[in-house]
């Protein structure tokens, strides 16, 4: 799957005021990024998967599928903590124009690492696509080990995994184990560079949503050998980071996105739009970017 090497931008999730779905921004996304990732991740958590409807998801789905002009690899997220939920869901999706699968590992229940074994191994024969494992353990609480990762790779069709546990020695240890074809993408913005340095083939992004040719540039600096060169595009990600995360995902990014005109700043509840403080900071970054 080296299509889906290099940025895979976790799409948000453009509203109106009225909180609901804005397409027209939705459109302005898809052709701003393309000139800079290359693949979209479709219902992730940034795209505020947990506080859209079925139909909702669908209809996202369909509109990527429909405007993504340059052909670029689509990855959807179908992922939960009811096993049986998820594998229902899977089947009754229509997923044809889907190339891969992006399934978080089971959250809230806090399982073993078996139960987290079979939950994949149920998704991944529900799936008729490519699965991308997904370890999160700060929205999870709990950690899917490298062990239970090299463990799952022995499935044929689970092709890789996002890795945002922060935790770049379990990362090594996939690396230095994983089955050749084994992707290892990491899960965290400001790991992208680290994670290409020990093996990785590259990042599902949030600020790609924003700044999609910053990646870009890490990406074809590092694989140019010009380290220095990816290091100082990386350090560009440096200051903007935590701030997207500081009231909850993706209400920073959205913020910054409606400094670019790309789409409006509203999010739906639990989730509430920037406070006046954070606007303040991402402008004040934003400035110096």
């Amino acid at each position: 799957m080296k299509t889906l090497h290099g940025t895979g931008v976790a799409l948000v999730t453009p509203m109106n005021e009225r909180k609901e779905i804005d397409f027209k921004a939705l459109r302005r996304l898809l052709n701003y990024t393309a000139a800079g990732v290359d693949y979209y991740v479709v219902m992730g958590t940034t795209g505020e998967s947990a506080t859209l409807t079925k139909e909702e998801k669908k209809s996202v789905l369909a509109f990527v599928l429909a405007y993504n002009h340059k052909k670029l690899p689509i990855v959807y997220g179908i992922g939960g903590n009811n096993t049986q939920q998820v594998v229902e869901e899977i089947k009754s999706t229509n997923l044809k124009g889907v190339d891969a699968l992006l399934s978080v590992s089971p959250y809230y229940n806090k399982p073993s690492q078996e139960g987290i074994y079979q939950h994949f191994k149920a998704v991944a024969k529900a799936a008729r696509l490519p699965v991308i494992l997904y370890n999160v353990p700060g929205r999870t609480a709990s950690n899917l080990t490298a062990e239970t990762t090299l463990r799952l790779a022995r499935i044929k069709n689970i092709i890789g995994v996002k890795e945002a546990s922060g935790n770049l020695e379990q990362c090594m240890k996939i690396v230095k184990e994983k089955p050749a074809d084994f992707m290892l993408i990491s899960g965290d913005d400001l790991l992208t560079l680290p994670i290409y340095s020990i093996g990785g083939v590259g990042v599902i992004s949030v600020l790609a949503n924003a700044l999609p040719k910053v990646f870009l540039k890490v990406k074809q600096n590092f694989h140019a050998g010009k380290l220095v060169s990816a290091q100082n595009e990386h350090f560009k990600l440096l200051d903007m980071n935590a701030p997207m995360y500081e009231e909850g995902n993706p209400v920073g990014v959205k913020y910054l996105m409606s400094l670019q005109g790309i789409c409006e700043p509203f999010v739906r509840m639990p989730l509430m739009e920037a406070s006046v403080d954070l606007k303040k900071k991402i402008n004040r970054l934003y400035k110096k970017l």
